[in-house]
């Protein structure tokens, strides 16, 4: 029996894909690649490739699935599927799966902890006694303040965002989420309280969490109208993904004083662009916004053991369909025609 052809094309491990193999077993080989974009690759690994395991960098639009002459699924390693072309997946019969059983710890802990870099001063601190170990030894952080009894609105109360939640009782923080589409009762499962309108979210919140999916409905739900309800003392924090964000309606929100801070994993263009205007603010030193704004490298879901796990679960979904015929976890199911 040939062995079946399993395309990598943006690679988030710097080894031969040693997880993945193990995983598949020897019916199947891999073709490995670290690019960013899909015309970095030669045609003939898109139209040979009987599988696709895919991360985050390389968009897998209309037109290169159209090229995906004997591609059966196409699994993401990790949770996020906005750069996959779902309906036209579907239309060609190629079901499309992500891999949600990983990272929530690291992300809800990230989270958390953009919360208490800003309310406690951490990195201003910091720099400030790096740059004067003596002079500098005294508390002075703008942002800092007590965080037990103040309020933490959730937008999304999935696996993450309950995550989140835990952690945030246990610091003494009061809970409230917006989540449409989560079943009712599932708040009081948790503790927390719910409101059935993201304006009553942001009105009330001393820091906002999102922790919601990038689909149509989603993007830019932080706009300038959005972030004129929410009080000038809150800080916006964002561990899910970057188009969820108007991020220059967020510097015009932050140099006017009218939002605290902000704390960024994800950004609409990744790596940073640097022309967007609070790219370019934090990179001149504008203002205080470095003291009033964390951006970290798209890492909130980064550990080791998380990376593993990324790796052996997406390689396990996609086998367990390529062998048995049994899917899991498929996100296109509403386009998805008869399987190839």
């Amino acid at each position: 029996m040939n062995q079946q052809q399993i395309l990598t094309p943006d690679a988030q491990y710097d080894d031969d894909g040693t997880i993945e193999k193990a995983a598949a077993g020897q019916d199947f080989s891999f073709d490995i690649f670290r690019e960013r974009k899909a015309s970095a690759i030669p045609a003939g690994y898109w139209r040979q490739a009987d599988a696709l395991l895919v991360w985050h960098e390389v968009v897998i639009d209309a037109a290169l699935i159209s090229r995906l002459d004997r591609c059966r699924i196409i699994v993401r390693a990790g949770v996020g599927f906005d750069h996959i072309d779902l309906a036209a997946a579907g239309a060609a019969g190629i079901p499309v799966c992500n891999t949600p059983d990983y990272g929530t710890s690291e992300v809800a802990d990230h989270a958390l902890a953009m919360l208490l870099v800003l309310r406690r001063g951490l990195i201003y601190d910091n720099q400030k006694l790096r740059d004067d170990p003596v002079g500098a030894f005294v508390p002075g952080a703008p942002l800092v303040g007590r965080i037990r009894g103040t309020r933490l609105g959730l937008i999304g109360l999935g696996r993450i965002g309950t995550a989140t939640a835990l952690r945030a009782k246990a610091f003494g923080l009061d809970v409230v989420a917006y989540d449409p589409y989560l079943p009712r009762g599932q708040e009081i499962a948790l503790g927390v309280s719910r409101v059935d309108s993201l304006e009553a979210v942001l009105e009330s919140a001393d820091a906002v969490s999102l922790h919601a999916p990038l689909t149509g409905e989603t993007r830019q739900i932080i706009d300038a109208q959005a972030l004129a309800l929410m009080p000038a003392h809150a800080v916006l924090i964002n561990t899910a993904r970057g188009g969820l964000v108007d991020i220059d309606a967020l510097y015009e929100a932050l140099i006017a004083g009218r939002l605290a801070g902000a704390a960024l994993d994800v950004l609409p263009e990744e790596p940073a662009d640097p022309a967007r205007p609070l790219i370019r603010a934090l990179a001149d030193g504008e203002g205080d916004l470095r003291d009033r704004v964390v951006i970290t490298p798209h890492s909130a879901w980064y550990s080791p053991e998380s990376r593993a796990d990324a790796r052996r679960l997406s390689t396990e979904t996609l086998i367990r369909y390529m062998r048995d015929g049994q899917l899991r976890n498929v996100v296109n199911s509403p386009w998805l025609a008869s399987p190839r």
